[in-house]
């Protein structure tokens, strides 16, 4: 990806999960600018599982972590998680701001609280994301590390606190979330295990080759 191509592309993407975290949160809530109007709507109830998802610790370290595998290299993946999660802070605040019509005066302060969150936790993430590409275990350790993150949350801070038949939008949640995090962990550990059987017989056929030489010899 071009040097300036994978900043454009990391802002992009921080950029739209901030606003469609915001806005799924708007729509979701009746007293939302567009929520008041789809309030017992199916549309709502779409919202609200999307606000639980995104608007998830688990959710915006993925974003980082995705940053960073997309661009592949180490440092680039460290500086695209940064960009992202900022990226994505400024425009959920910035839509907050525009949807519920308060002074930006009350954004500031957590928003700089978030800024510096990303500035630490996005280039850990990014990294992560980054080594996911490497082979051995190393990849296997990263590309475990958000589908392990989201199953940890739903166990530790479960989305809904009104249980599981007063919000049946948590419960959709966390079905969501469980089956995904173990069809992504599956794959990264089919992955591995996949690449460490193909190298395996060329190795082999290797020795093979080398031994056949030294007793012709």
């Amino acid at each position: 990806m071009g040097s300036l191509r994978w900043l454009l592309a990391s802002l992009g993407l921080g950029a739209a999960f901030g606003t469609v975290t915001s806005a799924s949160n708007d729509v979701s809530s009746p007293y939302g600018t567009f929520g008041s109007q789809t309030a017992q709507t199916g549309w709502a109830d779409v919202a609200k599982v999307a606000s639980l998802l995104l608007d998830a610790g688990w959710a915006w370290a993925a974003l980082a972590v995705a940053a960073g595998w997309l661009v592949g290299a180490r440092f680039r993946g460290a500086v695209a998680g940064v960009v992202a999660l900022a990226a994505a802070v400024t425009a959920y605040y910035g839509l907050d701001f525009i949807l519920r019509g308060e002074p930006f005066a009350l954004y500031q302060a957590e928003m700089l609280w978030w800024w510096v969150a990303s500035l630490v936790l996005g280039s850990a993430l990014g990294t992560v994301g980054a080594a996911v590409r490497c082979p051995g275990v190393i990849g296997l350790i990263a590309g475990l590390a958000v589908p392990m993150g989201a199953a940890l949350q739903m166990v530790i801070l479960p989305p809904g606190l009104d249980g599981y038949t007063e919000n049946p939008e948590a419960v959709w949640v966390r079905l969501i979330v469980w089956v995904g995090a173990a069809l992504c962990g599956g794959v990264v550990i089919a992955r591995f295990f996949l690449a460490k059987a193909f190298q395996q017989p060329a190795g082999g056929a290797h020795t093979s080759a080398d031994s056949t030489l030294i007793s012709a010899t």
